[in-house]
């Protein structure tokens, strides 16, 4: 069993002796104070914060972050006030031990504003003084190394936990040891066989390669001291979490993931860096975009090396990385290099630039902690920073909703309630009215806009990006086509019905059965959704349903009536009345409609040349008429014809833009030096809308034709 003893030794080599005495007086403090007190696995409890200060030992923490970790149960377990630590070990350590304490109150699973609070508190701690979160993750490592007294459910939770915010913010603070350590410790408690199978596997794996892995290393040693180098080649480890995610998210093999073999070269500096560099791509060609410098430009949390992939022996795949001995001792221990350094044990600029950028982190969530106002929105801040690769957005009542990275204003709707991304019109995102569309940023508040008339769009599922969205809108849109089918299918037979002097009310139930039974189809919904999706002809199933009900066959003269009467649209009617894009009709435009197999009907302008090809079967034209009412924007095509000039097309939407059109889309064509063509789509509401702006147009002299496109 360790004791003060042990580590008391360990100190001793980088601790003066007056220190280490004040590190033992908070042991025996702390042991005093915890007496009686015991753990799940019913050890004393004063081995758990001797375990926390030995792990900072190893990573040369300074004898106040010691007597914290000693210290760090205290006020919370047994009732020792904050002032009476301050006055036994001095201010510093009682405010280390106090934003301990506080960090341990942190839980996951519990409401927004209590996640939010603790959060704030963290962040404030660290404030304060960053070798807060150093003990603090010192104990939770300790904590998931003994989690095998706990319940299997208590320690899937608290596996959970470590692994969303304690093992992020060890990445995001450069402390590499502690960082592996926790994601392994959590993947084992989350999936025990997984981990253990591919423990199995790697230990199996490792002895396999062996020779394979002496071989590359002892050609690069031997290069090395060849050309003269000074630098320690030693193979590089995967650790458990990242062989599985590997093998879940780039669905590869366990073989294919053990097959690279992964090197690290120390040097002595960084020019040395780059001469090795040199040398192994002489030694192995390189896999071309597969280099990458951190430390011309280090990582945000101070890491710097060189990285390359290179093709060894029979297309061996080999990853390099090159640092100095400053640069390893970063990507270990992070900011906590810093004491490493006052220790005398790495250099100065590169610890003290490291934890120069974590007080810059930490001072950028206090200063949008102040913008915030409150701590349910300073959440989204502090996640944004520990998780890049998912966006955290608020609902108005300050929930917090955990979306991927580009998901839109639909996602986030349907991610709600599915009711609400059903029936979703528009969005305020911070307040303000955006697309449905807009990809989403973390730390935006959204509030979604529904109306009982509202409904999914088939243009939405060109931008969702997560499967629920997908799936709903989907399974709206074909309940959507049904029933819009179905109506419409309603009007088109009742239409034809009405050539033969009979209202579709007049039509008996055991009639239309009758029809049911003869064309094979359940209930009257499926026969008119037919109807209205041009899966069965209109005319027809009203001849025979007059037959029916009038119970005679109707002669040829009257089989075929004139027809009275256009059918109205409005250019609402949804899924199963479509504008044609080949001639793109607006209202105040002559419109035919055609009912298109599984479409339902498409309208053209009366003048489209389609028309021609579809007039050999007239039983399925319509003729129509606008709606006095409509409240729609509709695509036109233009051709411009114009003199090239610097500021063109800022200066075409800026005048559309005037005349209240919006452009779709916009392509310019260059036909010679001097002229080009502008092909322009816009939305306008009409006829005379669109004759408006092309009045504009012409007004400019060096606009020439302008041609309205469609067939």
């Amino acid at each position: 069993m360790f004791t003060i003893d042990d580590l008391s030794d360990r100190l001793g080599g980088y601790l003066p002796a007056e220190e280490i005495k004040q590190v033992r007086r908070a042991f025996y403090y702390a042991e005093q104070a915890h007496d009686g007190q015991k753990r799940r696995s019913g050890e004393p409890y004063v081995t758990h914060p001797l375990a926390v200060a030995n792990i900072l030992a190893n990573m040369h923490m300074d004898h106040q972050s010691l007597m914290a970790a000693m210290l760090h149960d205290v006020i919370e377990d047994t009732g020792v006030s904050k002032e009476a630590l301050a006055q036994q070990f001095g201010e510093p350590v009682a405010e280390l031990v106090d934003g301990v304490s506080k960090l341990t109150q942190i839980t996951f699973e519990d409401k927004a504003v209590a996640q939010a609070e603790n959060f704030q508190k963290m962040v404030l701690a660290m404030s304060r003084d960053i070798r807060v979160i150093i003990v603090k993750l010192a104990d939770r490592l300790h904590n998931m190394r003994t989690l095998g007294a706990l319940r299997p459910d208590k320690k899937r939770r608290i596996a959970r936990e470590t692994l969303e915010i304690y093992a992020r913010v060890a990445s995001r603070l450069g402390i590499n040891t502690i960082r592996v350590e926790l994601e392994d410790l959590s993947f084992q408690a989350i999936h025990p066989m997984r981990a253990e199978r591919i423990k199995r596997a790697v230990a199996s794996a490792r002895g396999n390669r062996r020779s394979a892995i002496r071989q590359v290393q002892n050609a690069i040693q031997s290069r090395l001291d060849e050309d003269g180098l000074k630098g320690t080649v030693i193979g590089r480890q995967k650790h458990l979490l990242s062989i599985y995610r590997k093998m879940r998210d780039q669905r590869k093999s366990f073989a294919e993931i053990m097959d690279v073999f992964g090197f690290r070269i120390i040097a002595d500096d960084v020019d040395s860096c780059y001469r090795i560099l040199g040398m192994v791509h002489n030694l192995y060609k390189p896999v071309p975009g597969r280099f990458k410098d951190y430390i011309a430009i280090p990582k945000a949390n101070g890491y710097q090396s060189l990285h390359t992939t290179l093709f060894g022996a029979s297309g061996m795949p080999i990853e390099v990385q090159i640092r100095t001995r400053e640069m390893e001792a970063m990507a270990n221990n992070g900011i906590a290099a810093h004491w490493l350094y006052k220790a005398g044990q790495t250099d100065k600029p590169i610890a003290e630039g490291s934890r120069a950028r974590a007080r810059q982190w930490v001072k950028g969530l206090l200063e949008m902690q102040r913008h915030a106002g409150d701590s349910l929105e300073f959440i989204e801040h502090v996640k944004n920073d520990l998780f890049p690769d998912d966006i955290y957005v608020f609902t108005p009542k300050g929930d917090i909703m955990e979306l991927p990275q580009g998901a839109t204003v639909v996602d986030f709707a349907y991610a709600v309630h599915t009711e609400i991304g059903n029936s979703c019109i528009a969005c305020r995102i911070d307040r303000h009215l955006a697309p449905l569309s807009s990809r989403l940023e973390s730390g935006q508040t959204l509030e979604i806009i529904t109306s009982p008339g509202g409904k999914p769009n088939l243009s939405w599922l060109n931008f969702v990006v997560t499967a629920k969205a997908r799936s709903a809108i989907r399974h709206a849109l074909k309940h959507r086509q049904h029933t819009e089918a179905v109506q419409l299918g309603r009007r088109l037979l009742t239409k034809s019905l009405a050539e033969f002097d009979i209202n579709f009310e007049e039509i008996t139930e055991a009639t239309m059965d009758q029809l049911l039974s003869e064309l094979d189809l359940k209930d009257s919904d499926t026969l008119l959704e037919a109807i209205g999706l041009g899966n069965r002809v209109t005319h027809v199933i009203a001849r025979h349903l007059v037959e029916l009900h009038r119970g005679e066959a109707i002669d040829g003269d009257a089989a075929h009536p004139a027809v009275h009467g256009p059918i109205t649209i409005s250019g609402t009617e949804g899924l199963v009345i479509k504008f044609a894009r080949c001639c793109h009709p607006l209202p105040g435009d002559p419109v035919v409609g055609h009912l298109s197999v599984g479409k339902g009907i498409v309208v053209h302008r009366a003048e489209c040349r389609n028309l021609h090809e579809l007039k050999g079967d007239p039983e399925k034209l319509f003729s129509l008429s606008w709606s006095d009412d409509i409240d729609e924007d509709f695509p036109v095509a233009l051709r411009l014809e114009v003199e090239s000039r610097r500021g063109l097309v800022a200066e075409l939407a800026g005048l559309i833009t005037d005349a209240d059109a919006n452009i779709e889309r916009i392509g310019i064509e260059e036909r010679d030096a001097r002229l080009a063509i502008v092909n322009l789509t816009l939305l306008v509401r009409d006829r005379i809308h669109l004759a408006r702006i092309i009045k504009r147009l012409r007004n400019l002299s060096h606009i020439g034709k302008i041609t309205r496109l469609g067939n």
